[in-house]
């Protein structure tokens, strides 16, 4: 690897300073709404799993870096408000999966909406950061 320079830890600055302030502004946004970070990670995490069956517990654990027991306290915290459902699995009865609400999905769809259009603003920051990380791994091509 060739030896690092001011460029290089300018663009990475960019890109955490991006970063930090897409999450800073994530997370207003996600209160104007009336959830927390935390649970717009969740709904995330339910929606985005897919279509075809809604997620266990332990794939929300998983997607959201959690322990089982916390992801089950979030999952509590969010049902009471509305925005998730438990249910059974068809083929395995002891198998519970996390569904959302109509008014979680139409929030959670909303804020997607806002989310998307905001990431639109760092693609430059990634794009150069990502030629320079070509660049650093493969500075002499041919």
């Amino acid at each position: 690897m060739n030896e690092l320079s001011q460029e290089d830890f300018a663009s990475l600055l960019a890109f955490r300073t991006g970063l930090r302030r897409y999450l800073r502004w994530s997370e207003t946004r996600v209160r104007e709404a009336g959830l927390t970070p935390a649970q717009h990670q969740l709904l995330l995490a339910i929606k985005g799993h897919g279509p075809r069956v809604a997620p266990t517990v332990g794939e929300l654990a998983g997607y959201l870096l959690l322990r089982h027991h916390s992801t089950v306290e979030l999952i509590d915290r969010a049902e009471r408000a509305g925005l998730v459902r438990r249910g059974r699995d068809a083929e395995d009865n002891r198998v519970i999966r996390v569904s959302l609400t109509p008014a979680a999905d139409r929030v959670l769809s909303e804020l997607t909406r806002l989310h998307l259009a905001e990431l639109q603003s760092l693609a430059p920051i990634l794009e150069r950061l990502s030629a320079e990380l070509r660049h650093l791994e493969n500075p002499h091509p041919g």
